[in-house]
């Protein structure tokens, strides 16, 4: 598969629970709907689907980006999905912003600092992250969910590497696996001060377009290149390698990574999948076809609510 053309990407709410009813408290997981947005198929794409955790179903389209493109970032905040940079073909710095309440079309909400594709998406309650990234980016830029502003640069990874997964927890982004060349890197950035990212572990395998997915305890890659379908953990509380939990129903990379409050979703990929995967936090099992998106597509982003 072509490196530059076969890029691949990822990036979330959490609930806590009094007297049965939910109350938002972070935005890495959700509890309603995950979002697959862009992606390549062939050609680049608008498309954003959407698909219910309450059940296992097929997606269904809910509305489009501002522009076509693929291999972009994903980020979430508690009323709406992000999608920043990506490529049109030509290397995009644009920041969409589309709502959870409507299915309405995504608007022009700010760009990034530099125009890249191949770079991972976290987001904290308040913010959204874009980290890493094509030409040889190493930069973590953030961007407020309250006003649509530019995003600013407040770090670096430890390393230049793209075709990168992004993790969130409660305190901290995360950027795992990427290339050049492969690796296994795990980096950790905090959300409460604007500082350079370190080394915190290694993935279980060098990789590169791996998916991130996040439960309230641990960070997840799941598939990957060169040919991989294994499901990796991270734990948040302390800093050390991962672990091979599972596997994906197939080999594949470059999909959209989406968490709900107690699975891990992989949607889309390289090659040619609409395939949705689910697999579960609370135990360390294998991912089960749940549903399809609208498109065979690959290097789209992920978004939950």
């Amino acid at each position: 598969m072509p490196i530059i053309i076969g890029g691949r990407i990822s990036g979330g709410k959490i609930f806590s629970l009094s007297g049965g009813a939910s109350s938002p408290a972070a935005v890495f997981q959700g509890s309603n709907f995950g979002y697959s947005s862009g992606g390549f198929a062939p050609g680049a794409r608008n498309t954003i689907d959407k698909f219910p955790f309450a059940s296992d179903a097929n997606a269904t389209g809910a509305c489009v980006l501002t522009q076509a493109r693929f291999y972009a970032a994903g980020q979430s905040s508690t009323i709406s999905g992000y999608n920043s940079g990506g490529r049109t073909p030509a290397y995009s710095n644009v920041i969409d912003k589309f709502p959870f309440a409507s299915d309405a079309n995504a608007t022009y909400a700010g760009v990034l600092t530099q125009a890249r594709f191949g770079l991972a998406g976290q987001s904290s309650t308040i913010s959204g992250y874009s980290s890493g990234g094509v030409p040889s980016s190493n930069i973590i830029d953030k961007f407020p969910f309250a006003s649509d502003v530019n995003a600013t640069n407040v770090g670096v990874l430890t390393q230049i590497r793209w075709y990168v997964a992004g993790q969130s927890s409660t305190v901290s982004g995360y950027t795992s696996g990427g290339t050049f060349p492969v690796a296994a890197t795990i980096d950790k950035f905090s959300f409460a001060s604007d500082a350079n990212a370190t080394n915190v572990g290694v993935l279980t395998q060098a990789k590169y377009n791996p998916t991130g997915q996040s439960s309230t305890v641990s960070g997840y890659s799941s598939g990957g290149s060169p040919n991989q379908n294994n499901i990796e953990k991270f734990s948040f509380a302390s800093d050390a390698n991962a672990t091979n939990v599972g596997v994906l129903t197939l080999s594949r990379d470059s999909s959209a990574g989406q968490s709900s409050t107690i699975s891990g979703y992989n949607s889309g990929g390289y090659p040619n999948q609409n395939t949705i995967d689910k697999f579960p936090f609370s135990s360390d099992a294998n991912a089960t076809d749940v549903g399809d998106l609208t498109l065979i597509r690959y290097g789209l982003a992920g978004q939950q609510y």
